[in-house]
C-alpha cells in the first residue's frame, strides 16, 4: 500500500508538473509563432503584450493585441484583451465550438478610398476558396456567446472626406449554432461627433436575410450627414440629432419589405449658408406611426407635427440661394446621383423614395397633421431694390387624413410681415385630388410692399394703398368654379423715380382708367376651365374701365375735394421724407409755415414729433448711392469735396447693375459667397460708414423741419419724442405728429369735411374697410 501510494504521487505530480509545463512553455510559444507567422498567413503584422492558452481547459487570453494596417505601422484594430473558452472535448467530434468569445475595449479603422477597403487583403485571403471537387466530411461551427465591452470603431472615407466614429459600443449576443440560421444581439453606442447615442437588439436570419430590429435613440448627433452634403453642395452647414423608439421588421435584399411602428423624431434641424445663417430650419419632426408597410400597402400614421419650420428663398440676379448651395437646376446633387460614389445622403433620399413609391395606391392614413409657428422669408435682390416678405407665424392644421372619407379638411392661418394676413381653408378628396373646395383671404397688405416690382416696371412707387384678395373655388373632376375679389382701397402714386434700372409706364393715365370714383380698385375676376387651361373671366374689369372713361369724369370735382381734404389730413398728423433726402418739398414747406402760426398764436399748444424711420430702406439707397459715388470718384479722378449736384443726379441715374462699376465693384469684394449686389456694396463702404451716413442724414431733417419754428422763437413749443426703426405701412419715413391742447382749426375742418364726404355714395360702401385699415396706415 505504501509503494502503490507512492507511485500514485509520483504519478500525479508528474501530470500536473508536464500540465504546469506545458501551460507556462505553450503561452509564450503561442505568442511567438502568432508574431513569426502573422505575415504569413494573415499578410498583417500581429503584436501582443503577452498569451495565455490552456489546452485542457480550452481558455485563450490575448493581451494588448494590436493588428495593424497592411504594409504600414498604423493600428488597423486593437483590443486590451481578448478571451475566449473552447470545447476541446468536441473537436473530436470536428465541432469546434467557442463556449464565450469576450473582447475588451476594442479599437477599429475601416478606410474607405474610392473602391478600395482597407480590409479587401483579408477577405481576399480567408474568402472561401474551390477544392477541386474533393469531398470531406463537414465542420461544425458554433460560437454560443460574444461579448464586445466599450469599443470604439472609426470610419473615413478619403475621397468625400467622412470621418465619423463610434464609442462605448457594447454588443452581447447568443452566437449563431451551425445547425441554426438566426444570429440575435442587443446593442448599445455613443456618437462619437456630437453627442447622444442608441441601444436596442436585433435578429438576423442570414440565409433568407429576414431581420428585426427594435432600436431607442436619445438626441444621436446626425453630424455624419453634414460631411456628405460637401459633396453634394458648393458650401453650407448641417446639423441635427435623432430621437426614436421603432421595431422594424425588413429584408435586406428587398427595400420595400420592410414594416415600421412606433416613434420618430428629428430635433434642432438646421441647413444653411453658415453657423449664422439658416436656410432651413426646424425644432422637431414627429412622426408617431401606427404601421409602415410598403410591401402591405399601409401608411398609417397617428400623427405628423412638424413645430417651428422656418425656410428662407431668396432670388440674385442670375441664381437663387438653392442654386448657388446645390448648383443650377441642381446640377451638383444631379451629377452624384449616377451611383459613381457613394453618398450617405443620397442613398436615405433613394431609400425614402422607395418607401412612398406606392403612397396614393395604398391605404393611408394620418389622424393629424399640423404645422406650428412656421416662418416663411422670401427676399428678391433681383430688382432695382430689394422686396422683402414673410409669412410668420404659420398654423397648418388637418385632422383625419384618411383615404377611407369622402373629405379631407385642411386650415391655414398665417400673418404677413410686415403687414397683413392670409387664411386658406381646403376640403379635397383623398381618392381624387382634382375633387376639392377652396377658400382664401388675404387682407390689410399694404400696397406700398410691392413697391420693388412697381417702380421697376413703372418707375413709380405707390405711398399709400391696401390691396385685400378673396376668393372661392370649387373643383369636381378638374373643372374648376371659382370666384375671385380683388380690392384695392385709396392707391396712390409718388414722385416717380429715375435711374436705368427702371422701366416707365403712365401709371397716373392707368389709375384713372382703373380706379373708381371712391378711389378703389375693386374687381371680380371669375376663372372657369379646368386645372390644365383655366380661363380668366376679365368682363369686370373691363366694364368698370369703360364705366370710368365715362362716368368718372362727371364726379372728378368730388375726386379733387377728397384728395385735397386726405392731403390736409395727412400733413396735419404725418411728415413723409422721401428716400435718401432731407430738403421738404414746396407743400410741406407751406404746411410748417401754417403749424408755426399757429404755435404763435396758441402759447399754450405743444407738438409732440415722433420720427418713424425706415432704416433697413434707407439705408439700401445710402449703400447703393455711396458705392456708386466711390467709383464715380474714381473714375473722374474726383476728389469727395468737389462733387456737385450734377455728379449727384448722375450717380442717382447709373444703374447698379451697371457692367463697368459691377466689374469695379467685384474687383474689390472677391468672395464667391457674397451673392448679391447691395451686400458687396455694404462691404465695399463699410457698416460704420453707412450708419455714420444714416444719422447724418437723420440730423439734416430735424434741422430742415425745426428751421421754421426758429425763425418763429416758437422752437420750445416742439418736442423731439425718441424715433422707432419701424416698416412704415406706406413705405416711407415719416415724422409722426402730436398735439397737447389745441388742434389746428383747419385740421378739425378738414375732419368734418372727410366724415361728410365718407357718408356719400362712392366712399359710404367702403367705409368699414377704411375703418379696419386706418391703425395701419397711420
Amino acid at each position: 500500500m505504501h509503494k502503490l501510494k507512492k507511485t500514485l504521487i509520483i504519478f500525479f505530480s508528474t501530470i500536473i508538473i508536464v500540465a504546469v509545463v506545458v501551460i507556462l512553455c505553450i503561452s509564450p510559444i503561442t505568442k511567438y509563432l502568432v508574431e513569426k507567422y502573422d505575415v504569413k498567413y494573415t499578410g498583417r503584422q500581429i503584436k501582443m503584450d503577452w498569451a495565455y492558452v490552456n489546452p485542457f481547459s480550452g481558455y485563450i487570453h490575448f493581451e494588448n493585441l494590436k493588428i495593424f494596417e497592411l504594409k504600414s505601422d498604423s493600428v488597423f484594430f486593437s483590443a486590451s484583451g481578448i478571451s475566449a473558452n473552447i470545447s476541446m472535448h468536441k473537436l473530436l467530434s470536428k465541432t469546434y465550438e467557442i463556449q464565450e468569445l469576450t473582447i475588451i475595449k476594442p479599437y477599429g479603422i475601416i478606410i474607405q478610398n474610392n473602391q478600395e477597403l482597407n480590409f479587401r487583403d483579408l477577405i481576399d485571403r480567408f474568402s472561401t476558396k474551390s477544392n477541386s471537387g474533393k469531398s470531406s466530411s463537414p465542420v461544425r461551427f458554433n460560437i454560443l456567446k460574444i461579448n464586445i465591452v466599450d469599443g470604439q470603431f472609426y470610419y473615413s472615407d478619403k475621397i468625400t472626406p467622412i470621418n465619423y466614429f463610434l464609442k462605448k459600443v457594447n454588443i452581447e449576443s447568443t452566437g449563431k449554432r451551425w445547425d441554426t440560421d438566426t444570429i440575435r444581439a442587443k446593442f448599445s453606442f455613443l456618437s462619437g461627433v456630437g453627442g447622444g447615442g442608441m441601444k436596442g437588439n436585433f435578429t438576423i436570419n442570414i440565409k433568407n436575410e429576414d431581420y428585426r430590429l427594435a432600436v431607442i435613440a436619445q438626441k444621436f448627433d446626425l453630424n455624419i450627414l453634414e460631411q456628405y452634403l460637401k459633396d453634394l453642395t458648393n458650401y453650407g452647414k448641417f446639423s441635427a440629432n435623432l430621437d426614436a423608439d421603432l421595431n422594424v421588421k425588413g429584408n435586406f435584399k428587398e427595400a420595400q419589405n420592410v414594416s415600421f411602428e412606433g416613434l420618430l423624431a428629428i430635433n434642432d434641424f438646421h441647413f444653411g449658408k453658415n453657423s449664422n445663417e439658416d436656410y432651413g430650419s426646424f425644432d422637431k419632426l414627429t412622426l408617431a406611426i401606427f404601421e409602415l408597410s410598403p410591401i402591405n400597402h399601409k401608411y398609417l400614421f397617428d400623427s405628423v407635427s412638424l413645430n417651428h419650420p422656418y425656410f428662407k428663398y431668396e432670388i440674385y440676379d442670375h441664381m437663387d440661394n438653392l442654386e448657388t448651395m446645390f448648383g443650377q437646376y441642381g446640377g451638383k446633387a444631379g451629377s452624384m446621383s449616377s451611383g459613381s460614389k457613394f453618398n450617405l445622403v443620397l442613398e436615405i433620399g433613394n431609400y425614402i423614395k422607395a418607401l412612398s413609391i406606392n403612397f396614393f395606391r395604398s391605404e393611408y392614413k394620418l389622424n393629424r397633421l399640423a404645422i406650428y409657428k412656421g416662418d416663411l422669408i422670401f427676399n428678391d435682390y433681383s430688382l432695382s431694390e430689394k422686396f422683402a416678405a414673410e409669412l410668420d407665424p404659420i398654423t397648418l392644421i388637418a385632422d383625419s387624413v384618411d383615404k377611407k372619407y369622402k373629405r379631407v379638411n385642411l386650415t391655414l392661418k398665417t400673418g404677413i410681415k410686415p403687414y397683413g394676413s392670409a387664411n386658406l381653408a381646403l376640403s379635397v378628396n383623398p381618392k381624387d385630388s382634382s375633387d376639392f373646395d377652396l377658400q382664401y383671404q388675404l387682407q390689410k397688405l399694404p400696397a406700398a410692399l410691392f413697391n420693388p416690382y412697381i417702380i421697376s416696371q413703372t418707375s413709380y412707387p405707390l405711398d399709400r394703398g391696401t390691396i385685400e384678395i378673396s376668393g372661392k373655388w370649387r373643383v369636381r373632376n378638374g373643372i374648376i368654379k371659382s370666384e375671385n375679389h380683388l380690392l384695392i382701397i385709396d392707391p396712390r402714386i409718388t414722385k416717380r423715380i429715375k435711374n436705368k434700372d427702371t422701366k416707365w409706364m403712365p401709371v397716373w393715365l392707368i389709375m384713372a382708367f382703373a380706379r373708381e370714383r371712391g378711389n378703389v380698385i375693386d374687381y371680380e375676376i371669375p376663372i372657369s376651365g379646368d386645372l390644365k387651361n383655366p380661363k380668366f373671366h376679365l368682363h369686370d374689369v373691363l366694364m368698370d374701365v369703360l364705366k370710368n372713361m365715362f362716368v368718372k369724369p362727371a364726379t372728378t370735382p368730388y375726386g379733387i375735394q377728397v384728395k385735397s381734404i386726405e392731403a390736409e389730413i395727412e400733413k396735419s398728423l404725418s411728415l413723409k421724407w422721401e428716400m435718401r433726402h432731407s430738403s421738404l418739398m414746396p407743400d410741406q414747406e407751406k404746411f410748417i409755415e401754417r403749424m408755426a402760426d399757429f404755435l404763435a398764436k396758441n402759447a399754450d399748444a405743444v407738438i409732440t414729433i415722433i420720427p418713424q424711420l425706415y432704416a433697413k430702406k434707407e439705408k439700401e439707397y445710402i449703400i447703393y448711392f455711396e458705392a456708386k459715388k466711390k467709383y464715380f470718384l474714381v473714375i473722374n479722378n474726383k476728389k469727395a469735396n468737389s462733387f456737385t449736384r450734377k455728379d449727384s443726379a448722375w450717380v442717382d441715374k447709373l444703374s447698379i447693375r451697371d457692367a463697368s462699376f459691377t466689374r469695379y465693384l467685384n474687383k474689390h469684394i472677391d468672395d464667391s459667397l457674397v451673392f448679391t449686389i447691395q451686400e458687396r456694396c455694404s462691404r465695399f463702404i463699410g457698416v460704420s460708414a453707412i450708419d455714420s451716413k444714416f444719422n447724418q442724414l437723420n440730423k439734416e431733417r430735424a434741422n430742415a423741419f425745426m428751421n421754421y419754428f426758429r425763425k418763429r422763437d416758437v422752437a420750445k413749443q416742439i418736442k423731439f419724442a425718441k424715433g422707432s426703426l419701424v416698416i412704415p405701412y406706406n413705405g416711407f419715413s415719416f415724422y409722426k405728429i402730436e398735439y397737447k391742447g389745441a388742434y389746428p382749426e383747419k385740421l378739425m375742418k378738414a375732419y368734418r369735411k372727410m366724415n361728410q364726404l365718407n357718408t356719400k355714395a362712392p366712399r359710404k360702401k367702403f367705409s368699414k374697410e377704411r375703418e379696419k385699415n386706418r391703425k395701419f396706415a397711420k
